[in-house]
């Protein structure tokens, strides 16, 4: 039976009426509509359904947080509008008519990258487990790790390597992949394309970094160097949209009787020659640019302010979306540092803006309607997940926001100025710690603590001047 009549019915007329709706769907705790016109939608009395924890825009959408129960208000809000719900892929490309060019380019890296976070974030976490049992001498007076007093541990630090071999060594293969799946075309070819950038008759990309020869393949007239592009991104990247865009060209051209030949072989060819001549050289050189820029703002002599300025800025580069540009830079600076310093920065922003949020739960505490939102906010920010954080209280209020984000800035300037360094991305919270290298730990910790007390007791301060009741 239909629990959510009264509010759907609420919610389409605050909305703009029907037809104001060009798409709708949800995800796992909001509703996504493609609005006609977003200055239709009157968010002060969408705000004041019962139901609904908050609303903002994203990406070309106006999203409404329900929360877990969004399957059903969404069942019901269909049933009972009228509007037709499509899947969240169909919403996503509705929505980018209302993008501008940077905003669809964001989106697009976004959706190239969403499938592989799980992924990345399990590597990354296999990977700090490996640096403490076996970098972290907590035995025998501190002269020995775990994995040199045990054989059982041993065996498991060497074990999870294959793990995060597969993920992080062999990531072109998912990049490709994941630009074949975003774009339509073949998947597979996508794989195979990915599997001659790591393949092991290459020489190791580390290996070339390190100074070794390449040997080559010889043509006569043309020798091309057998260089492999192990957890390379932008070659990948490049690679897997040439051969989406040579596939749709040879799709066209191909008589249908015979495209299931045609198809795969002058799309694939191509692409594996450009990859190796042209692409993977161009792209590693793109990736190393950026990857040295970003090690050099964080290590030279004003570290402490690009840190800082980063910090500031990344809780709203979350709202815009841009937030996931990092994820290659962070990619990148693994493959050429063998770690990144920016991704602890973006863990201590999402603690900061959780931190925030506490100091609201604290703030009211007596009013347990509010409660309900912020404080699983504030756990799935302490997670790593910070839209609910800012979107259904930060923003809402102001002030914790900036509080947030100082503290962050704060806790970004520790971070930076102590080395702190990552083996990989992680979750993005507390938890972020344990891909933390063992060295830099001690610091992180030290980091963690500002970004919870500094955005907590400013937020304490300035909400109680601000609302002026508690």
């Amino acid at each position: 039976m239909a629990k959510y009549i009264k509010e759907a019915k609420e919610l389409l007329e605050f909305i703009g009426g029907k037809e104001n709706v060009k798409a709708v769907s949800h995800c796992a705790t909001r509703m996504r509509f493609v609005l006609k016109d977003d200055l239709l939608a009157n968010k002060d009395n969408i705000e004041k359904i019962k139901i609904v924890k908050g609303t903002f825009t994203q990406a070309g959408q106006f999203q409404v947080i329900v929360g877990n129960n969004v399957s059903d208000f969404y069942n019901d809000f269909v049933q009972v509008t009228g509007v037709d719900g499509v899947s969240k892929d169909s919403a996503k490309d509705a929505a980018k008519s209302n993008m501008t060019f940077i905003q669809r380019v964001m989106a697009n890296l976004a959706e190239i990258f969403a499938p592989l976070i799980p992924a990345i974030i399990v590597g990354g976490l296999i990977l700090g487990f490996r640096n403490i049992i076996g970098d972290i001498k907590f035995f025998e007076d501190g002269t020995k790790s775990l994995i040199e007093v045990s054989q059982f541990w041993a065996g498991t630090h060497s074990f999870l390597w294959l793990i995060g071999e597969a993920i992080f060594h062999f990531l072109p293969v998912g990049i490709t992949w994941a630009v074949t799946r975003k774009m339509g075309t073949t998947q597979i070819l996508g794989i195979v394309l990915g599997i001659t950038l790591v393949s092991p008759q290459l020489l190791n990309a580390y290996s070339v970094a390190g100074g070794d020869v390449a040997p080559v393949w010889d043509f006569g007239f043309a020798k091309i160097n057998m260089i492999g592009y192990q957890a390379q991104v932008i070659p990948a990247i490049l690679a897997g949209f040439v051969l989406v865009y040579l596939e749709r060209l040879a799709r066209k051209i191909s008589p249908p009787s015979i495209s299931m030949i045609m198809v795969p072989f002058f799309a694939l060819i191509p692409t594996v020659i450009l990859a190796h001549v042209v692409l993977g050289p161009v792209g590693w050189v793109i990736g190393s640019w950026i990857s040295k820029v970003v090690y050099m703002g964080l290590t030279s002599t004003f570290g402490w302010l690009f840190a800082g300025v980063f910090g500031f800025a990344y809780a709203p580069l979350v709202i815009t979306g841009l937030h996931h540009m990092t994820n290659a830079i962070d990619l990148q600076l693994m493959a050429e540092f063998g770690g990144t310093s920016l991704w602890p920065m973006i863990a201590l922003s999402n603690i900061a803006q959780g931190s925030a949020v506490l100091a609201m739960v604290y703030l009211n505490r007596k009013n347990e309607e509010e409660k309900q939102v912020s404080i699983p906010a504030c756990i799935s920010a302490y997670l790593g997940v910070t839209e609910p954080a800012l979107f259904g209280i930060n923003l809402k209020y102001g002030f914790p926001f900036i509080s947030g984000m100082i503290g962050s800035s704060i806790a970004a300037i520790i971070s930076v100025a102590s080395n702190v360094m990552a083996n990989s991305i992680g979750i993005g919270g507390i938890p972020g710690i344990l891909s933390i290298k063992p060295s830099s730990m001690l610091m992180f910790t030290v980091a963690m603590v500002v970004a919870i007390v500094v955005p907590f007791v400013l937020t304490v301060i300035l909400g109680k001047k601000k609302l002026g009741n508690i």
